[in-house]
């Protein structure tokens, strides 16, 4: 399945949401709840109040696709704003959809001596 194009804009939707909602309820959200527009080619994501279930909402130029993933075990790194959208980079959403805590990931490994 392809996925979003490189570079586009990430945003997570703050707090929880109705993981009922499909296309239309999600894309309501996206206009009324962040004052964006959900046929921009922007990614939205949405996390269920428990935090193991994700769902992201994209347009690919043809129709809206969703995704969702759910974690066995675990949970999703949120932001604590109740509301509001926060903006991520492809790379912390990479993070994020593997169950990483995307706010202050550590490295492995570190360097012991220069040279």
């Amino acid at each position: 399945m392809p996925g979003p194009p490189p570079g586009v804009r990430v945003w997570l939707a703050a707090g929880s949401t109705d993981m009922r909602r499909g296309f239309d309820g999600l894309a309501r959200q996206v206009q009324e709840a962040l004052g964006q527009d959900p046929f921009s080619g922007q990614l939205f994501v949405f996390r269920g109040r428990r935090g193991d279930l994700v769902k992201a909402l994209w347009w690919d130029g043809q129709g809206l696709v969703l995704y969702a993933k759910r974690l066995e075990r675990g949970h999703y790194v949120w932001p604590q704003a109740k509301d509001g959208v926060v903006s991520l980079t492809p790379a912390q959403l990479s993070m994020l959809l593997e169950g990483i805590d995307w706010r202050m990931p550590t490295r492995t490994w570190r360097p012991e001596m220069a040279g």
